[in-house]
């Protein structure tokens, strides 16, 4: 999960506040086909036991050059080496997020809906020493967001948008990009192109600069960013016991902090994938900082109840495969719109997938 997923989050109250400017009120994968017993029954042959004389009396065949190359040893799995940031080749992520919020306000059941999909172009520029130069730029933008009833879609593959208070924003979106140096300990040290980024898209809502200001702050893309390969071990190496834990702290100003702990779990190899499981334990605190949003988020309660997923690491490529991660939030938001507090019950389910690829899968769509 990187960027564009939390932007995505942003987003989402960033059209309840162009809704109130205009109405005066607020990394997919398919899943594969399971086995069934009957077809373990069918498609896996029954294996006739060989007895101790029966092995004495079949002699061994002779080993063909075939053979002996099937016999080599495969893989060291205790060791990944990361090669999507070399120079040289541009790779894209398809990332998917569907987001459901269900509401309860003043006894009154709300229910909010996101579904997004970007498309995200990284491409290697350079290695200043151990520092790794990449540009990433949004290169495909699909939206269905349902606020409060109010829907919002775009899709940049089509020709025609329907005209909407955030269709001039989701394009805008997709003329910016941002240039990250990523040190060797996969930690992003600087931002550059940030200050670009937010002009175009406060250009269009000048009143949303402020906001866009603090949501995205240049720690905040720095953290962003890596969870894209956060699932990656140190250096590499898997640990002894196949097991690591990495915590993230993100803070998105007014919209509040996001505390999340991961579980990685080194599930073995099949032909040259990897497999990570992943456990998230995520918590949300209210922020500290206020301005910008049309109303305040004066307190939360807020904890994960639970969130697993995997990560598939291709070995040839050098990155990430796909990945997939479940997560369910519930709690309590105290709210203040106006002099007005308000209390909010709170239940979301999100589930984010990404899949890499060398070419941009929407080329030919547009």
């Amino acid at each position: 999960m990187n960027v564009w997923r939390w932007l995505g989050i942003s987003i989402f109250l960033l059209g309840i506040t162009c809704l109130i400017g205009t109405t005066k009120f607020p990394q997919a994968i398919g899943q594969e086909k399971k086995t069934t017993p009957e077809d373990k029954k069918s498609t896996t042959p029954e294996v006739k036991k060989t007895t101790p004389e029966e092995k004495k009396s079949t002699p061994e065949p002779k080993k063909t050059t075939e053979d002996k190359k099937q016999e080599a040893p495969a893989p060291s799995s205790d060791k990944l080496v990361l090669k999507v940031f070399e120079p040289g080749k541009k790779s894209y992520q398809l990332q998917h997020t569907v987001t459901e919020q269900k509401m309860s306000v003043m006894n009154q059941p709300i229910t909010q809906k996101q579904d997004q999909t970007f498309v995200i172009e990284w491409t290697p520029k350079d290695k200043k020493g151990d520092d790794y130069i990449v540009a990433q730029k949004i290169v495909g933008v699909k939206m269905q967001i349902d606020i409060g009833g109010n829907k919002i879609t775009y899709d940049s593959t089509a020709k025609n948008n329907p005209k909407n208070p955030m269709t001039d924003f989701f394009e805008q979106l997709t003329k910016s990009e941002l240039t990250y140096t990523i040190g060797p300990d996969l930690k992003v040290k600087e931002v550059a192109g940030r200050d670009d980024f937010i002009k175009g898209l406060s250009d269009i809502n000048p009143q949303m600069k402020g906001l866009l200001n603090a949501i995205l702050s240049k720690e905040a893309l720095e953290k962003m960013a890596e969870p894209t390969w956060w699932a990656f071990p140190e250096k590499g190496e898997i640990p002894k016991d196949k097991a690591w834990t990495k915590n993230s702290e993100l803070k998105l100003g007014p919209i509040g902090t996001y505390k999340t702990k991961f579980d990685f779990t080194y599930k073995g190899q099949k032909d040259g994938k990897d497999t990570i499981g992943i456990k998230t334990a995520l918590e949300y605190s209210a922020p500290a900082e206020t301005s910008g949003l049309p109303f305040v988020i004066k307190s939360a309660q807020l904890k994960s109840d639970s969130g697993d997923g995997e990560a598939i690491f291709d070995r040839a490529k050098g990155r990430f495969e796909s990945s997939k991660i479940t997560m369910k939030l519930s709690g309590k938001l105290d709210i203040e719109v106006g002099n007005m507090k308000t209390s909010v019950d709170l239940v979301q389910t999100q589930e984010a997938s990404s899949v890499s690829s060398d070419t941009n899968p929407w080329e030919n769509k547009k």
